[in-house]
Parts: structure tokens; C-alpha cells; sequence
């Protein structure tokens, strides 16, 4: 029961920070965003937020199950490289540096999958999809818009 509670708390903390660091940044809602030549596979902007709420989840419950281990580092280095994004990309339009923030992402969310154990790994794999994903994004955005 403790372990449950600990990672219904852990989602709602990495919800919380996702929520303010997407609030912070205005995210896609900028006239900047709207004006910026997009990849062909651009998702609709309405599935970001679905996508984002069930990652954050998963995100919380494997922070409560990484907490007391070795990893734990790792882990919070990956969620404040995660969190810096949006206000990169979004706040201060430095489409550059952000495409750095999500390529150190990308290395540290790798190496935490590959020390951990099999739920921690269940738990992320979807999460490094999604950044390997927005990664291109990132990286497609940058290249139409330089």
C-alpha cells in the first residue's frame, strides 16, 4: 500500500511540473509556434497533451521505483533536462538549444532504461519513443526554420 501511494504521488508531482513547465513556456499556443514551417509529420497539436499526461504518469510511478536506488541521479537529471525544454523551445524560441536539451535527453533517458531494472524499463520505454520522436520534430523544426 505504502509503494501505491508513493507512486500515485509521484504522479501527480511529475504531472505538476509538466503542467508548470508547459504553462510557463504557453507552449504551442504562440503566434511564433503557429508561424514556423513544420515537418509533414507533425501530430496535430491536440495529441500532445493526451500523450504528455499518460508519459508523466508513467514517469511518476517509475521516479517512486527508482527513488532508492543507484539511478536516482540519472532519473532527476532527465526530468530537469525534460522540463527545460519547453521553456527553451517555446519561451525563448531557441529551437537550437532545445534540440540539445532533448539530444542530452535522449543519452541519459538510454542509459537510466539500460541500468534499470524490467518495470523501471516498462515504464520508460514509451517515454524514450515519444522523445526519440520529438526529437525528430525538434530536429526538422530546427533544419526548415534556419
Amino acid at each position: 500500500m505504502q509503494k501505491f501511494k508513493y507512486e500515485i504521488l509521484g504522479s501527480i508531482y511529475c504531472l505538476a511540473l509538466g503542467m508548470l513547465s508547459g504553462y510557463i513556456s504557453g507552449s504551442g499556443n504562440s503566434e511564433w509556434y503557429q508561424n514556423l514551417i513544420k515537418p509533414s509529420f507533425q501530430p496535430p497539436s491536440w495529441i500532445f497533451g493526451p500523450v504528455w499526461t499518460i508519459l508523466y504518469i508513467m514517469i511518476g510511478i517509475a521516479l517512486a521505483k527508482v527513488w532508492n536506488t543507484k539511478n536516482v541521479g540519472l532519473f532527476i537529471f532527465q526530468l530537469m533536462l525534460n522540463l527545460l525544454w519547453s521553456p527553451m523551445f517555446f519561451r525563448y524560441h531557441r529551437i537550437d538549444l532545445a534540440l540539445l536539451d532533448i539530444a542530452l535527453l535522449w543519452i541519459n533517458l538510454l542509459a537510466l532504461i539500460y541500468q534499470s531494472n524490467q518495470s523501471i524499463r516498462l515504464l520508460l520505454t514509451p517515454y524514450f519513443l515519444w522523445i526519440s520522436f520529438a526529437g525528430t520534430l525538434n530536429y526538422q523544426i530546427y533544419m526548415l526554420n534556419a
